[in-house]
Formats: C-alpha cells, sequence, structure tokens
C-alpha cells in the first residue's frame, strides 16, 4: 500500500531511480509500520478468552475495553484444610479449599485504572471497586517507574523479576477458588486506559509511533484493542471503521476520510477521448453490511449491527471491529459503509497537464464541471501527460438509531458488612453431642455478601484458630421490641415481637400450624428460640411477628428475658455453622470473628458463652408436690429428653442419657436445706427436709452435668 504510493511518488519526481528511491522508502515504513504480512487485525473472540501461551501476542489498549489478558505468572494451587463437627455417634469432617496467586498482563500500554472484573462471566469485581470473592488484588498500571510485584519478587527472586515498565498488568494473591471449580478462572477485565472516547486517528499514530499522521480520521471509539500479530492490519481496520484512506505526507503515511479541501482540476482528456468514467452493476456492491463491535451496554459482549439496500445483489460484507462502541455508533458505521460500497463504485481516469504533478495519490480532487468529491487512488505520468485514477468519495450519513437488545447482565450487587451472631443452643434435631456445640450465623448488610472466613478464640483473643468458611447467609437482625414472658403450653397471643432486619431485601414469611408443628419459623430471639405463625413487614428491614410457641426445646426459661437489641436469627439449617468445642469450654466464653470481602481491615467479632444448653438434658416439666404420712413431700415431675421432642409414640420419651438421674433440693430462705438423689422421677421428701423449706427444685442429671431446674413454691 505505502509501498505503491511512494513508487508513484519517487518515479514522478526523479524517473527510474527515484521510483526505485521511493518504493525503498515506502518498504521502511511497510516495516517499520506493518510488519510482515502474515495474518491481519484480530478477531472478536480473541479479546475474551484468558491464555498463558508463550509468545502470545498482548494489545494496546485505548479508551475502555474489556479484555481477558495472558496469564504471566501462578504458584501451584494452595490447599488448606479445616476440621468441623463431631460428637457422640458422628465423626467429624474435614474441608479442603484451594487458592492461587497469579498474574495476568492487560495491556502492552500503560493504562489509568481497572473497572469490573468478570470470572467465569460472573462478577469479580464490581463497578464500585468492591471484590466479590476473598482475594488481595494489585493492579500495576505500567508507569514509567513502575516496581516489580512484591509476591512475584518473594517466589522468584528480585533479580529475576522484571517490573514490567509500560505494561499493565493484575496480581492475585489467594484467589479462593470453590466458587470456580477449584480452578484458576477465566477472567476478563474493563479496563480504562484512556480517560475519553479516542479518535481512530490517534490510535494509528499511537500504534505507528508516529509514522501515520491520523488527523484525518477523526471518528471516535469509546474502546479499542491493538491486537494482533501484524499491524497492518490493525491500521487497515482502524481506516475502514473511519471510512479513511492512506495518503503520502511528510516522508510517512496520512489518514484521511470524508470530504474536506481539494484541489481543483480540470479534465483535459475528456475532450480529447483519454478520460474515461465507470460505474460496476449494482451488484457488485453489498446489498448487506453487518457490523461485530463490543456493546458497553451488553457489559462489552458482542453486538451486532446491519444496514441494508433495497435492489439487485445478494453479497453480504461482514467487518468485526475490536473496538467499544454503542448500537447507534456501530448501525452509523455500518451504514456509512455501505454508502460506500455503493458510491465507490464509479471510478474515473482523468488526463491533466504534466504541471498538475503536484496532485498526489490519496489527495482530494474535485472536477470542473462535476459535483461531488474525489480521492486520487492512482498516479501515472508518461509522456508528459498526468493520468489520475479516481474514486467518488461519498457523502456524510446521517446518525442512526439502533438498541442492543435486551441486556442480562452479571448482577453487581455490594456485599456490604458482615453481620455476625454466636451462641449455643440445644440441639435442632435429635442427635446427641458429647461435646458442647457452638452454632454461628452470618449475613452481610449488602445483597452481594456470600460469606466470611470465620476464627474462634477461646483466650480472649490471644490466640485464633481457624474454623473454616460460613455457610450460606443467614435471616438476621436484631430486636427491635421484644416479648414480655409467657408460658411454653400455650400460643401467645399476648405479646408480639418486632424485628429489624440486616438488610431490606430480607424477609419473612407466615406458616399455619401444620408448619409450625414440623418446625418452621423457628428462630432464636435474645436467648429463647421462639416460632412465629404470622411475619408482617412495618417498614424497612422492619417485621413484627406474631402467633407465637415460646420457650421452644426447652428455653421457657429464657422467656422474657430479651431486649432492645438483642439477636435475632431465622434457624435454618442451611445457614448455620457449628463447631464443637471441648469440655474445658463449659463455664467459659468463646469469640468468633469474621472476616468477609467487605470488611477490609476491621473484622466483626461475636461473644458467646458456653453454659452446656447443647449437650445438658432439659429441666423436668409438671412438677408437683403433695402431703404425706408424718408431714412429709411425695414429690412427682415429669422428665425431658434430647432426644424426643416430637412425642411421637405418647409413651416416654427416650432418657438420651447413660443413666436417669435426678437431684431433688429443698430450699430455704437461708439456702438448701436438703437435697435427695434419685434415679426415678419421684421423691420423698421427710418432714425433716421439708421444714423451713419455701422451694423444690429438680434437676435431671446428664453425662456433662444437671438441667436447668424446674421450681415449685411451697408454703410452710
Amino acid at each position: 500500500m505505502a509501498t505503491l504510493i511512494l513508487t508513484a511518488v519517487g518515479t514522478a519526481i526523479a524517473g527510474p531511480i527515484g521510483g526505485a528511491l521511493g518504493a525503498l522508502a515506502g518498504q521502511a515504513i511497510d516495516n517499520a509500520v506493518f510488519k510482515p504480512k502474515g495474518r491481519e487485525g484480530p478477531r472478536l473472540t480473541e479479546l475474551a478468552v484468558q491464555i498463558s501461551s508463550y509468545g502470545a501476542p498482548i494489545p494496546m489498549l485505548f479508551g475502555t475495553m474489556r479484555v481477558a489478558g495472558t496469564v504471566i505468572w501462578s504458584t501451584d494451587l494452595i490447599e488448606r484444610s479445616a476440621t468441623e463437627g463431631g460428637g457422640k455417634g458422628r465423626g467429624s469432617t474435614t474441608n479442603y479449599s484451594y487458592f492461587a496467586s497469579f498474574a495476568v498482563l492487560l495491556s502492552a500500554r500503560p493504562i489509568v485504572s481497572v473497572g469490573r472484573i468478570w470470572a467465569d462471566g460472573k462478577l469479580l469485581r464490581g463497578e464500585a471497586g468492591d471484590l466479590k470473592s476473598p482475594v488481595a488484588l494489585r493492579i500495576h498500571g505500567g508507569g514509567a517507574e513502575q516496581a516489580a510485584d512484591p509476591l512475584i519478587a518473594s517466589a522468584e527472586g528480585v533479580a529475576l523479576t522484571p517490573g514490567l515498565r509500560g505494561q499493565a498488568y493484575a496480581v492475585f494473591e489467594d484467589l479462593a477458588l470453590a466458587d470456580f471449580g477449584n480452578r484458576i478462572p477465566s477472567l476478563t477485565f474493563e479496563i480504562v486506559a484512556d480517560a475519553a472516547p479516542v479518535r481512530c486517528g490517534g490510535i494509528a499514530e499511537a500504534v505507528s509511533e508516529g509514522i501515520v499522521a491520523g488527523a484525518g480520521a477523526p471518528a471516535l471509539l469509546g474502546g479499542y484493542s491493538a491486537y494482533g500479530d501484524s499491524l497492518r492490519g490493525v491500521i487497515d481496520g482502524l481506516a475502514s471503521a473511519s471510512g479513511a484512506w492512506f495518503a503520502s505526507e511528510a516522508g510517512g503515511l496520512a489518514l484521511r476520510s470524508g470530504a474536506g479541501a481539494a484541489v481543483a482540476i480540470v479534465d483535459e482528456g475528456a475532450a480529447g477521448g483519454r478520460g474515461k468514467r465507470a460505474i460496476a452493476a449494482a451488484d457488485a456492491a453489498p446489498r448487506l453490511v453487518t457490523l461485530q463491535h463490543h456493546d458497553p451496554a451488553r457489559d462489552y459482549q458482542t453486538g451486532l449491527q446491519r444496514a441494508g439496500r433495497p435492489g439487485a445483489g445478494s453479497r453480504i460484507a461482514r467487518i468485526e471491529l475490536p473496538a467499544a462502541i454503542d448500537a447507534g455508533a456501530a448501525k452509523t458505521m455500518a451504514g456509512a459503509a455501505l454508502s460506500r460500497f455503493d458510491v465507490e463504485r464509479e471510478r474515473r481516469t482523468v488526463a491533466l497537464d504534466w504541471r498538475d504533478i503536484a496532485v498526489a495519490p490519496g489527495d482530494r480532487v474535485t472536477i470542473a464541471g462535476e459535483t461531488g468529491q474525489w480521492r486520487v487512488s492512482g498516479w501515472t505520468l508518461e509522456a508528459m501527460a498526468l493520468r489520475l485514477e479516481l474514486v467518488r468519495i461519498a457523502r456524510a450519513t446521517a446518525p442512526a438509531v439502533a438498541t442492543p437488545g435486551r441486556v442480562t447482565g452479571a448482577p453487581d450487587a455490594l456485599a456490604g458488612t458482615t453481620v455476625l451472631h454466636a451462641f449455643e443452643i440445644p440441639p435442632l434435631d435429635d442427635a446427641l453431642p458429647n461435646a458442647p456445640q457452638l452454632t454461628i450465623a452470618a449475613a452481610g448488610t449488602g445483597a452481594g455478601w456470600r460469606g466470611a472466613a470465620l476464627q474462634s478464640s477461646s483466650d480472649g483473643g490471644e490466640r485464633w484458630t481457624a474454623i473454616g468458611p460460613t455457610r450460606a447467609p443467614a435471616v438476621l437482625g436484631w430486636v427491635a421490641l421484644a416479648p414480655g414472658p409467657a408460658p411454653a403450653t400455650l400460643i401467645d397471643r399476648r405479646y408480639s415481637i418486632e424485628v429489624v432486619l440486616a438488610r431490606d431485601d430480607m424477609a419473612l414469611a407466615d406458616a399455619d400450624s401444620a408448619a409450625l408443628d414440623g418446625g418452621a419459623n423457628l428462630a432464636i430471639v435474645g436467648d429463647e428460640l421462639v416460632q412465629f405463625g404470622r411475619a408482617e413487614p412495618i417498614g424497612a428491614a422492619r417485621w413484627r411477628l406474631s402467633e407465637l410457641w415460646r420457650g421452644r426445646r426447652g428455653t421457657e426459661w429464657a422467656a422474657g428475658t430479651a431486649s432492645a437489641g438483642d439477636r435475632f436469627v431465622l434457624l435454618e439449617p442451611a445457614t448455620l455453622t457449628q463447631v464443637a468445642l471441648p469440655l474445658a469450654a463449659l463455664g467459659g466464653t468463646i469469640q468468633v470473628m469474621a472476616a468477609g470481602i467487605g470488611d477490609g481491615d476491621t473484622p466483626v467479632v461475636a461473644t458467646a458463652t458456653i453454659t452446656g444448653e447443647s449437650i445438658l438434658p432439659p429441666s423436668p416439666v409438671h412438677l408437683i408436690a403433695a402431703p404425706a404420712d408424718e408431714g412429709a413431700l411425695a414429690i412427682h415431675w415429669i422428665r425431658r429428653s434430647r432426644a424426643g421432642w416430637r412425642w411421637i409414640d405418647g409413651v416416654d420419651s427416650p432418657i438420651a442419657e447413660e443413666a436417669e438421674g435426678y437431684r431433688v433440693e429443698m430450699v430455704g430462705v437461708d439456702g438448701v436445706a436438703a437435697t435427695i438423689e434419685t434415679n426415678v422421677p419421684t421423691a420423698l421428701a421427710s418432714a425433716a427436709a421439708v421444714a423451713g423449706a419455701t422451694a423444690i427444685r429438680v434437676r435431671m442429671a446428664g453425662g456433662h452435668g444437671l438441667s436447668r431446674p424446674a421450681q415449685l413454691s411451697i408454703e410452710v
């Protein structure tokens, strides 16, 4: 291309020798700008697939684009383990998680910033810069003073780690791979290389290092990826996008397009018969032009716009443009290309006097007596006669309006900060743990929260032990209006509970009696387990709960103890993390720390007191006392069991302890007056034991301690 133009110029100026010099100069420009012609410019698919091949071309990015990049360094997979669970009759479970650290080269020229990042098509980094999965991310923009990444330098050695100045890359440190099939996901990046849209001509100037002047190609692109084995394809693609052509200028090339300043000529050959005009058949031009591009409204996925004309012909011209432009701009470009194909069917040869030798290939001209403008596509000087080959220049087309179609983008929800509750409760099934069980529920203040890493400490935070990740987000919050005390034997229609949930999009639902009997809508309110039949939204994230079943699973002791600000958690097994604690934890406190992706350097800490609620038997019920002979009292009660809450056979529930045993205490004003040990649910208190007693307390003995007491006041 440049060779042909400059050969013509050289011949015009200095004959065959000048032509040879012109050809050599043109070849030098070809080699400097375009490189040897092999494969041409990029295809759109190359920008969407992450690669790690040695020697792969790296794009020069302009404007704002979405690209995949090339993995240039990575560690082996890092395996970590965490053990949880374990109890009587149940083994512990060891869970393994995998992480990787790696670097991705993004651009062969500096960039301004990185926006969103997609991993396997899902957002890993949102528009606000928030990360959706646990990872440390560092962006190296490619500045002149760019230093080596510290992680790569520590792994490979400082001497072997280049700073990659002038090239932009991203480093991911300890990316959790659980969400990606335990492999490094395919990543794509929204790159801001320039803060504003860029001209086609400006890109051509940059990639050619100034050899190609681009002022004549002002078409704007939102972003562009100069990518491929040959810059010839890149610059040709830019010329096609803007409807430009090449002209020689100051020892280099210049892009020109559209109407503009033109040289007025007279076709001297028209009268003498040497000038001629040719118009190709209508079907020589495409009937339809399709243009594929990256559409920002579709998260930079491929968009397609068409422009067609009526009439003869069946040819279809397909254009792939690795640029970020909206649907309207793409349709306008397709329409302009269709117009050029049609108008450029008209060609003309004119003859000029040799004194018009200054008219050069690539110039615009107007012909006396003719309308419109032409560009010089060929130039010949022979026998002192100048012959020009001309192509008609198409007029500018009106901007088109188009829609990108229906768009379903990847959800971009903020994670927010972690909300964490830790507590000890009776088992929610009939399992019998042989060690205290800590229950943890967590969620985030943002809809994008997906989990947090958990650690625990039993020594006030001096040492922390990893206990794995949280489970699914729980529906949780805080008590706003607490209920008063009420018995566990009746449906509580007197009191209601008002709670504020962690997010507006969390919801609670009603449940009928059958569902409640099956365990639905079980929640912890302070320390009391409550079921609710009615859930009514009364404000932003605020709910009123009524038709209450109180004191579930032996927690009637806590009825009426909750206050505003206490925890509220809907107890759904899939959302609860349970951790087995050593027996030595009984009577102490456990701190739990959660670090989620939105918590930054301030992890959330919750504290739980371990009283044995998860392993001690429930208190006896239906405690009664009746006078017996000689001033004694006959005491009776009904035992309960950790393994028999449903009472499905109508007989006594199983003991669920190693042996049946009870402690009966006769309590006086000054303390315990007498203690009776028994292994049946009855006792006889002597007159001496009854004397001075004001109350009776009965506790069931379990393998790890005594239950909470059932208590009855007596009259002396």
